[in-house]
């Protein structure tokens, strides 16, 4: 007579096991992340200056950050320099994408060259920027010491232009990162699109202006979201190469929080100016995950 196996007392601990493993490290991590915005947050309306004080202010230090005529410089920059910085980096990549896509020689070592200022970070980035564009250093000594005596380029040290300086360095950092998301996303186009278009007799610019580029939409999407990202968190750029100067020209709303929190003794405008770049990042990113999450469902 058969005995029907008996299902091991053991199983449920090995099922739960895995759980059991990952669960300090995900406590860990809700903690010190969504517990620390939460404090963030509670600082934001609170009193604290210099020291941390927990009595309840209200919505004023939200009321003092949007009064701030630093505060409304820096958000100025941002827009400024997110605007030259995304379009740029697109610009920059989608144009490299294209011609890396022809298939030419020393694709790989033309690959890896664009892709290398992506493997530096933004310290060494505005570091060397900071040599290149330096008056007495960089692009107007080398000039000058050809013969044209005449040719400037201050922009560093020009208030007004300075912040062109940062826009310049970020697209030269992220061009290379672009170009391979768009090139990953010519790359998957069916080859059959493009020789039906030149059965057609469509040229290669045509081909690419009106059936290839229009194509990648979810990449330029992807893109974007990453960019923007990118430009409202910039903070070790804007602090290796111009350090928030001159005077407060290249500030953005990152050293802004910065300089309030941990220089100026004002630590609830630093936290609100933090809690709006949160605010500004959720309002970019929410979205997309919601949309890429309701796709996937369909």
């Amino acid at each position: 007579m058969s005995q029907t196996p008996s299902t091991s007392p053991a199983r449920p601990r090995i099922d739960w096991l895995p759980k059991l493993v990952v669960a300090p490290s995900f406590v860990l991590g809700f903690l010190f992340i969504y517990g620390l915005i939460l404090w963030n947050a509670y600082f934001s309306v609170s009193a604290s200056r210099l020291l941390p004080n927990y009595e309840f202010a209200g919505i004023e230090p939200y009321i003092n950050l949007f009064a701030s005529d630093r505060f409304q410089v820096a958000s100025w920059n941002l827009a400024i320099f997110a605007t030259l910085f995304i379009g740029g980096a697109l610009a920059l990549g989608l144009l490299l994408a294209v011609l890396l896509d022809q298939k030419i020689r020393q694709e790989g070592v033309l690959r890896t060259i664009y892709l290398y200022p992506m493997a530096l970070s933004f310290i060494v980035t505005g570091t060397a920027w900071k040599w290149i564009l330096n008056p007495g250093l960089g692009i107007e000594a080398t000039v000058r010491g050809w013969g044209f005596e005449s040719f400037q380029f201050d922009w560093l040290v020009d208030p007004d232009k300075a912040i062109y300086c940062v826009a310049i360095a970020g697209i030269w950092q992220s061009a290379g990162f672009v170009m391979a998301l768009f090139l990953a996303g010519l790359r998957g186009i069916d080859d059959s699109i493009i020789k039906a278009a030149q059965v057609d007799g469509a040229s290669l610019p045509r081909i690419y202006w009106r059936i290839l580029i229009p194509s990648l939409r979810p990449v330029f999407f992807s893109t974007i979201m990453v960019l923007s990202h990118i430009a409202i968190k910039s903070f070790d750029l804007v602090m290796a190469l111009t350090a928030g100067g001159p005077g407060f020209a290249t500030d953005l709303p990152a050293t802004y929080m910065y300089s309030m929190a941990f220089t100026r003794g004002q630590i609830n405008l630093g936290a609100a100016s933090a809690t709006v770049m949160l605010a500004v990042v959720a309002a970019i990113v929410v979205p997309y995950l919601y949309s890429e999450l309701r796709s996937t469902k369909r």
